[in-house]
């Protein structure tokens, strides 16, 4: 069984309860609703349907819907890139969580990096944040993300440009933390 299909096992104080199954067509006005909230439109750049519908059926992506809490319902949306990457680098395309402040958002991080480690057998997984989603990158930065650099002015908006940060995490520095009890064992 996979981190996928399971929840992450022994929930902690700081992290919520959740597990990542894989997003079905039936998910996706779910999906297509966090996107559109005005609370998360600031920080994503949002897919049509048929972008997720992709993402669904592609091999090198995994589309994921993050339930959670006791009843595990769906509490948000993941999307992994590069799964079959002979360089091994995987990128975590977008996540989204609809109840901010809930542990959702860090216990679906920390079961993506097991996914990406320890299933798709990654080396490097990344991801890009915008450099104003100050909550997202403090997210990542105390999960062992780091900082490779900035792209400036990389996205077109209204009103003018904005820079994405580049975070990443390689799979000596998760085998550390791991070793230190900071990530999702098997």
């Amino acid at each position: 069984m996979t981190a996928a299909n399971s929840a992450a096992t022994r929930p902690d104080r700081t992290t919520a309860r959740v597990r990542l199954r894989p997003t079905m067509t039936s998910d996706l006005e779910f999906v297509l609703s966090l996107e559109q909230d005005q609370e998360n439109l600031a920080f994503i750049t949002p897919w049509e349907r048929t972008q997720h519908e992709a993402a669904i059926r592609f091999p090198d992506f995994r589309h994921f819907i993050i339930e959670g809490g006791q009843a595990l319902n769906a509490v948000g949306f993941l999307i992994l890139i590069g799964c079959r990457s002979q360089n091994q680098s995987l990128e975590l395309k977008r996540m989204v969580v609809q109840a901010k402040g809930s542990g959702f958002g860090r216990a679906a991080l920390r079961v993506a990096k097991k996914v990406a480690f320890d299933d798709l057998g990654a080396h490097r997984f990344w991801l890009d944040v915008k450099a104003r989603n100050s909550r997202a990158k403090a997210l990542y930065d105390s999960e062992g993300f780091v900082v490779e650099g900035e792209l400036r002015e990389a996205l077109k908006v209204e009103g003018g440009f904005e820079s994405l940060i580049v975070m990443s995490m390689l799979r000596p520095e998760f085998t550390g933390r791991r070793s230190l009890g900071l990530e999702v064992h098997a």
